[in-house]
Order: structure tokens, then sequence, then C-alpha cells
């Protein structure tokens, strides 16, 4: 089949229009915002282009229908492409029909181009740029519509993957719970103990520089020492902020606090999608008038759904309860607010202390998605991801 690499802006719009010509007919598929995936490709908006690069290719029958994308990229600051055992690089935004050969030759595209820049595995599907968004690919849960910044991908395509030989890296899981089910018994044991020692409250959108100096504080101190996590600025927190702030609802924005210290987060946004499935596929002048019509409707709903972005514990108070008599404090904020149901942002099985976290706070695994690792050398030995200790 011809294999073209995207450079023009007919090949760039054939590869933003296929995944909704897939799957457009599937219910629970909501397409991503189309800016948000040319933002990825744009090295005057993507920061990893600072030292990485990318290609992106459209894949056409004898009639010149798209049936098949694909790009390649390789940040070459992250550790797995740093790595001089195995030098790995990315691959991801896939889409394909049911055809595997169609899909073998993406995927050989991609393997050829990675091998060029010296790269000797390739990770997929996944994203250039961070793990919060277009990563992995989905293997169960395909029965509920995709948080924002993630793809719905039809069963089919673990087939693709699996046959042309990728093989499992890591699980992702997307937990879940309503948030009027009871917490255990002990989180209120907790919260009554922690009383005297922690204070607890939500950020407020008014305080951004206090929002962002807590955020960064916890966040550097609880997650920067992980393997392929790097310390954050106090500048990106600040850009983080910002960006949250027009969607934001500041009774998510949960931290616990030791004096001045906060030592604690638990940070989660409303479920955008539910708003974005109702705007359309770009953000253009048409789509923000809908976007604020869609979210002034979505405030007044008595049974919104929030996601968990980000959860964090300082190293010095991990294990003594802070974080259950947070969730003790955030869970009734959450019901006043008019949040029924909360989905968390994935966490790897490579994460196993944080899958007991989930579970004691009751809930359950509802979406699976999977990063595949493909080896270059097939005779070589295969590794999965290293477990967190």
């Amino acid at each position: 089949m011809p294999l073209f690499e995207v450079t023009d802006a007919r090949l760039a719009r054939q590869f933003i229009a296929l995944p909704a010509r897939l799957h457009g007919a599937v219910p629970q598929y909501i397409n991503p915002l189309e800016n948000e995936v040319e933002v990825v490709f744009d090295p005057a908006k993507n920061p990893k282009f600072s030292n990485g690069e990318a290609c992106r290719w459209v894949l056409t029958d004898a009639a010149g229908t798209v049936v098949g994308r694909i790009a390649a990229f390789l940040n070459r600051d992250a550790v797995d492409v740093q790595n001089p055992d195995l030098p790995t690089g990315g691959l991801g935004f896939f889409e394909c029909i049911d055809d595997q050969a169609a899909a073998n030759q993406l995927f050989d595209a991609g393997r050829q181009w990675l091998a060029v820049r010296g790269m000797q595995a390739m990770d997929g599907p996944i994203n250039f740029g961070e793990r919060d968004r277009f990563w992995g690919l989905l293997i169960d849960g395909f029965d509920r519509p995709p948080n924002y910044g993630m793809f719905w991908h039809p069963p089919y395509y673990q087939a693709l993957f699996e046959q042309y030989g990728f093989q499992l890296y890591f699980k992702q899981y997307t937990c879940y719970r309503t948030t009027a089910a009871p917490l255990h018994a002990s989180f209120a044991k907790r919260a009554e103990d922690n009383a005297a020692e922690f204070r607890f409250a939500h950020g407020r959108k008014q305080d951004a520089e206090k929002l962002a100096q807590d955020f960064h504080h916890v966040y550097n101190l609880a997650w920067a020492k992980h393997t392929g996590v790097k310390p954050m600025t106090l500048d990106q927190a600040r850009t983080i902020v910002r960006e949250m702030k027009p969607v934001v609802d500041e009774r998510l924005l949960w931290f616990a606090y030791r004096g001045a210290e906060p030592v604690a987060f638990f940070i989660s946004l409303p479920e955008l999608n539910q708003i974005f499935r109702h705007v359309g596929r770009r953000l253009n002048l048409w789509g923000k008038l809908r976007f604020l019509w869609a979210q002034w409707r979505f405030k007044r709903r008595p049974d919104k759904r929030m996601f968990g972005i980000i959860y964090g514990v300082v190293p010095e108070y991990q294990g003594k309860g802070v974080d259950a008599a947070m969730l003790v404090h955030a869970r009734q904020a959450f019901i006043d607010a008019g949040y029924a149901d909360l989905e968390m942002n994935w966490i790897g099985d490579f994460n196993p202390r944080m899958l007991v976290t989930t579970r004691s706070i009751g809930a359950t695994i509802v979406k699976t998605h999977a990063t595949y690792r493909y080896q270059f050398d097939r005779e070589r030995p295969f590794e999965r991801c290293p477990i967190i200790r």
C-alpha cells in the first residue's frame, strides 16, 4: 500500500481526520481535540523538539483512501532513549483498519526510522510528550468512553500490535469509585487522630502563586525520585496552574499541611470529556463558544464526573495516615459540589503501592491500557518495566 510521510498541510489533515472516520460511529468514542494533537507535532509549541524529532506517515489503499497512520519520535532527553544498554524510541498515534499487513507496514516505517537514529527498541503507543495523555493502547474497558487526553481504541488493535511482535512492557489501570460509597471506618479514625497535627484545605484559584508553590513542593518530594520522572521547576508548576485555570474546580484541589508546609495533595479536575464530547473536533471560535455553553450546563449537573490527576505524599509522612485523613475531608466536598463519580489517571502495574492505595479507598479497575515494547534484536531476552520499590 502507498505510504506517505506527512510533509504538507493536506497530509497533515488526513492524519488528523482518520480516527473520527474509523470510529465515529462507536457510541463510546470521543474524538480528541484536533488542535491538541496538532500541537504535539508543532516544533514551535512542543518543547520536546528542542532536543528531539518526530516523523508521521499515512497509509492509503489503491484508491487513495487513508487506511492507517502512525508517528515515530525521539526525545533525546528521555531516560529510555539515553539508556546505553537499550536505547528506546517512541511510536504513537497509531490508527489502522483491521488488516495486519497494513499495520505491519506502519510499524516497519517507525522501526526503520528509529533504527537509523541509533535506537534498538521502540515503545508504543506512547506520546511525544508527557505520560498524562495519548499514552497506551486500550485493551479492556471498550464499553466506557475515554477520559480527556486519552484515545479510544477498538479491540482488534491489540492483535495488530502483538502479532507484529510487540511485547507487554507494562499495564496501565484506570480505577473508578462513586463518591457516595463510604470509606473504610479506619479512614475516619485516621482523620480524628491527625486532626491536631495536620490541616486540610482545597486550593484557591485566586491565589495561583501559592497553589503553584504548594504543588511544586509536594510533587518534587513525592514523585521526582521515581524512574523516568524529572524534578519540576517552579515555572513549570506555574504554567500547569495557569493552563488548568479555565477548567479547574478549586473544590477538587486538596492539600494537607503540617504547619505552613504542604505534605500531601490529591489533585483532580472535572472530567473534561463530559464537556468536550459536546464541543466538536476543534477548539476554534465556534468550538470555544460551544465549550462555554457545555461547561455552563456541566457545572449545574448533580451527577458530574471528576478525574483524579495526581496524588502524592511527602516521603517523611508516608504511612502515617495523612492521605487517608485528607480524603475524608475531600470526599464530602466532592459530594457537596455534585460530583457523583471519580475516575483516576492511569496507574502502571509497576507501581503496586499506588494500586494498593486505590483499592484501600474502594476503587476498582474499569479500563486497562498497555504500553508495548518491540526490541529490534529478536533474540535478546525481554524484560518488563521495573517495579517501583
